[in-house]
């Protein structure tokens, strides 16, 4: 599968290419990530000035399905939203009408940092 990245620092408003991302080290990238430091860098600004939370997207580029992983919370006792992107056929008007949303998101919320990741 052919995967790639990109990154969402706070106080940027430029999203970092990651580039092509091999499917081994998706964990390692997510791991790598000094997620404390970037939600201690948003302590004490002024909301207009953090243009995300610091933020981790991998696509798969064969099916364009995407995670996105989110910190927020305290520096210490944070948390992870994860949302994921693909696309799902909507019902409307008591099943009568259907159409395909290509963005379909998808979140989970609260997950702390003693999450463990099955592989």
């Amino acid at each position: 599968m052919n995967f790639r990245g990109s990154f969402c620092e706070p106080l940027s408003t430029d999203i970092i290419e990651l580039g092509d991302i091999h499917e081994e080290d998706i964990i390692d990238k997510f791991e790598s990530i000094d997620w404390a430091n970037y939600l201690r860098q948003m302590e004490g600004m002024k909301e207009e000035e953090i243009h995300y939370s610091p933020s981790l997207e991998i696509e798969n580029k064969d099916t364009r399905h995407g995670l996105s992983i989110s910190a927020v919370g305290d520096p210490n006792t944070y948390e992870f939203y994860i949302f994921y992107k693909r696309p799902k056929r909507i019902k409307t008007l008591f099943g009568l009408i259907d159409r395909v949303n290509e963005s379909y998101m998808t979140d989970k919320t609260g997950l702390s940092v003693r999450m463990h990741w099955i592989v």
